[in-house]
């Protein structure tokens, strides 16, 4: 018998061995029955097992709470991601999705034995509670929100869920009738679902770590400041959303409902929650349409109507009073530097075109826009603010850059410095950091409508988070993997630990702690070292707008 043929049979008995050990769960026992997922090979003695499209509540009643799901006779396949929550599509024109749309899913990542104890990331999507799934966006079954690479690299298990979103998931009459909220619950159901079913997964139950961006941020920091969620999870990560953004709460929900009322032919009176609840859900989810005619004197960010209301019930108060409920979260609250640009883009579309300048008149309407109650004085302070470095002759990229950074200031900066400063405040056990994302944006410089002076965009970091540069490599260069991994890193070695130094990754830079009165922060990007470590995070502006500006005089006259 020759070499070769010895080195087959070897190669063929370690292939036999492979595959005859390959490490899945099978079939997983839940509260609702029994489930079956899809185990993949990544790579030698390491196998994944996905489970896509897990109820964890009943199809949801219209305008209520969600339920338990009544379970299921036999195994359910679990291998494909179902439908997102009614919505409507990009352009605003038609819907998608259902209102069947409670599902979870899990990726379990595999050694040579099947995992237990596992630490736990559950991500909650943004999309201005309007629009998004717990799949993503979807390119070629590249789905954004796949956990498999923060699963197999972090040695953690992802779980995505979904909840609904626009008029079904938010509407709210402001009383009893017609709550709010039901999003915010479906939330709380799957993570509650989680926190029950997790371990048959070789999840460990006591170490949950929540996190999400834009909407879904905020909505991360709902889930932490309800009393409802006491002892359901441990830690959480706000990316570019917090519960005390100007765009958090809505106020007056009355207002909005009887616009949608009346756009689906419903009385205003006591009779339209009724009325509400029979009309179809696809009238309801068109009549729930944001107003994309945005300016810089009505900005875009004052039309997300469909936001959480205080409803005394998973909101008993305003969120920043509600911060001793998370004394003994850990958390994690970030933004992206440009995080302000695809709104104001929007309000003010000349500081994306390198040819036309900015009037620094726009300057000042969106200014106005941003402090109206304050009047002509809140707009002098905040313009004197925001120009004081500019000298005599400003360029038209200082004025471009500058809009930006009020937009992103008033939007994402000075909410999440509040966050971040009232949750130290409150903690007890709990340890608090603070980031700044500022991987520049790819198509900076490259495409319209990015200016060649582009950071991070909002939602920018997303990619970086899933580790997209990794599954699609042709589309990134090195360094856009070197952050990713940090990213990576940082988020799985805090959900292990509750400290992002320390666990199974290792970090470029060491990121401290948080706290009322050194305000660290940890700027995170492809070239970052440990003088990446700053503090007082625009502080001059937090400070403007957290305490020159409240206490301005309000001006009734105007």
């Amino acid at each position: 018998m020759g070499v070769m043929a010895k080195l087959g049979i070897l190669v063929a008995v370690a292939v036999f061995l492979e595959t005859v050990s390959a490490t899945s769960l099978g079939v997983v026992y839940t509260e609702g029955g029994m489930v079956q997922g899809k185990n993949i090979r990544l790579g030698f003695r390491r196998h994944m097992d996905v489970f896509k499209g897990v109820p964890f509540a009943d199809i949801p009643g219209r305008f209520e709470k969600p339920k338990r799901h009544p379970g299921w006779d036999g195994v359910l396949k679990a291998t494909e991601f179902r439908k997102r929550c009614m919505q409507l599509n990009l352009i605003m024109t038609d819907t998608r999705g259902s209102e069947d749309c409670l599902y979870l899913n899990i990726w379990v990542p595999q050694g040579r034995s099947v995992s237990v104890d596992m630490p736990v990331m559950v991500w909650i999507y943004g999309g201005g509670f309007l629009a998004g799934g717990s799949m993503g966006a979807n390119f070629l079954e590249n789905y954004l929100y796949s956990g498999q690479e923060i699963a197999d690299r972090g040695n953690v298990i992802v779980v995505t869920l979904g909840y609904r979103v626009g008029t079904l998931g938010f509407l709210s009459t402001g009383d009893s009738s017609l709550p709010g909220n039901y999003g915010l619950w479906d939330q709380q159901a799957a993570i509650a679902w989680v926190h029950r079913n997790i371990r048959s997964f070789g999840g460990d139950p006591d170490n949950i770590t929540i996190f999400g961006e834009s909407a879904g941020g905020a909505s991360v920091s709902f889930q932490t400041l309800t009393p409802h969620n006491k002892g359901l999870f441990k830690r959480a990560i706000s990316q570019s959303g917090v519960a005390v953004c100007p765009w958090g709460v809505n106020r007056n929900p009355r207002r909005f409902a009887e616009e949608v009322a009346v756009k689906v032919s419903c009385p205003t009176d006591h009779t339209m929650a009724a009325c509400l609840k029979m009309t179809d859900p696809a009238m309801l989810t068109l009549a729930g349409t944001l107003s994309l005619s945005s300016s810089a004197d009505y900005p875009v960010v004052n039309n997300l109507v469909l936001s959480p209301v205080i409803d005394g019930d998973f909101l008993p108060d305003e969120p920043q009073n509600l911060f001793h409920n998370a004394a003994e979260i850990d958390y994690i609250a970030g933004i992206n530097d440009m995080d302000g640009h695809l709104f104001t883009g929007l309000d003010v579309p000349s500081i994306n075109s390198p040819l036309v300048d900015t009037p620094i008149e726009d300057v000042k309407r969106l200014l106005a826009a941003y402090t109206k109650d304050k009047g002509k004085t809140g707009v002098d302070n905040a313009y004197s603010t925001y120009t004081s470095t500019w000298g005599s002759n400003p360029s038209k990229e200082t004025i471009k850059k500058t809009i930006v950074e009020i937009g992103t200031d008033y939007i994402f900066l000075v909410p999440t410095q509040a966050a971040l400063y009232l949750h130290a405040a409150n903690a007890t056990t709990g340890r608090t950091y603070s980031y700044l994302f500022s991987q520049p944006n790819r198509m900076g410089g490259v495409a319209r409508p990015y200016p060649s002076w582009m950071g991070a965009d909002h939602a920018d970091d997303l990619q970086y988070v899933f580790g997209k540069p990794f599954t699609t490599p042709l589309g990134y260069w090195p360094r856009h993997r070197d952050v990713s991994g940090y990213m990576i890193a940082y988020w799985t070695n805090f959900a292990r630990t509750g400290d992002p130094n320390k666990g199974e990754l290792s970090v470029p830079a060491t990121w401290p702690r948080f706290t009322s009165t050194g305000h660290q922060f940890l700027e995170i990007n492809s070239k970052m070292n440990k003088n990446y470590v700053k503090q007082k995070m625009r502080m001059r502006y937090v400070h403007f707008w957290t305490s020159v500006l409240p206490n301005l005089p309000i001006n009734i006259s105007e």
